[in-house]
């Protein structure tokens, strides 16, 4: 299944968390397929929440700076809206674990004031929210689909997942249309680079192409599963225009599994800087550690038609183009 211009054109749409990484690459896809869309974002500092990341779009859309945890915000934005995509999101492990409750107030209690404001002010919004692979924790088996048991290592991880099963009962108690998505390793512009918290992989290119040191904990054989976001977007984009998602979740998976030093390796050959070398893991990030990552992503091509297209190589030289460009 294709995503054409008929599918979005002069659809009002809103993106929760549209200035950041994922956010602003929906909302630029939805600008240019002639979408009415609007933005809200409370630009939090260190969310990864960035002007600059809309700067060639600002004009076509409606911002809101705004929080999803209040009502009269998220009220304002829903009002209309046909499609929600739900980005707003406490992002970072390692902020879950020291800052627990800023991960509650956000991850929870912002998911439910979005999900009750659509219940009593636009229940006919479909809602497509953004879910992750962490939901999930440990994997006992690889490729893992969306069968497979969840046991999140983190607060994030549990939160993440609550949320979405938030979004599940919404849809068999009330009926609102919602679906939820989990992301893996989403990499590709508009990202935080400097910040591993955000998005590890941008934050591995962006210190290769600063000529900067890359630390990998040893022994790095840790594999990962890595998407572009173009690719990402497609997948969130179907979600939002076909009946079958609804009340469904579906993992994003890559179809292919590297290992975390190869990915670093790769990363500084094509970046054609950077250094590396091994680290005994720190303890706060090895507590946590949710080993190897591969999720299938047959349920969601079998529905939706969705398959990712961009080779790990083809992504990360797009991604790093990008950013020789603009820091």
């Amino acid at each position: 299944m294709k995503i054409s211009m008929d599918d979005y054109k002069d659809k009002e749409i809103l993106v929760t968390g549209g200035l950041g990484f994922v956010g602003s690459n929906i909302v630029i896809r939805l600008v240019d397929l002639g979408a009415k869309v609007t933005i809200i974002d409370n630009m939090l500092e260190g969310s990864g929440a960035n002007l600059d990341n809309i700067k060639d779009i600002r004009d076509k859309t409606n911002l809101i700076i705004g929080d999803i945890r209040n009502d009269e915000d998220v009220k304002k934005a829903i009002m209309g809206k046909e499609i929600i995509f739900n980005c707003a999101a406490q992002v970072s492990h390692v902020i879950s674990m020291n800052n627990p409750y800023l991960d509650i107030d956000i991850n929870l209690k912002g998911n439910l004031t979005l999900l009750e404001n659509c219940r009593k002010f636009n229940d006919k919004a479909k809602i497509v929210y953004t879910g992750t692979r962490g939901q999930m924790g440990k994997l006992e088996k690889i490729p893992a689909d969306e069968t497979h048991k969840e046991d999140p290592t983190d607060v994030l991880g549990i939160n993440k997942l609550a949320a979405e099963h938030y979004h599940i009962i919404y849809h068999g108690a009330y009926g609102i249309r919602t679906t939820s998505l989990r992301l893996v390793n989403t990499f590709g512009p508009r990202s935080e680079i400097d910040d591993p918290k955000h998005n590890i992989v941008n934050w591995l290119i962006g210190r290769a192409i600063k000529n900067e040191k890359i630390t990998v904990y040893e022994p790095g054989t840790q594999k990962r599963d890595c998407n572009y976001v173009e690719d990402v977007v497609d997948a969130l984009l179907l979600a939002g225009i076909n009946e079958k998602s609804n009340g469904r979740i579906y993992n994003i998976g890559s179809g292919r599994a590297v290992e975390f030093v190869e990915l670093v390796k790769k990363i500084i050959e094509i970046a054609g800087t950077g250094i590396w070398e091994f680290v005994v893991w720190p303890k706060e990030r090895k507590s946590i550690e949710v080993g190897d990552s591969l999720l299938s992503f047959d349920k969601i091509k079998k529905d939706l038609g969705w398959a990712p297209k961009t080779s790990l190589e083809e992504g990360l030289k797009k991604t790093i183009n990008f950013y020789r460009k603009t820091i």
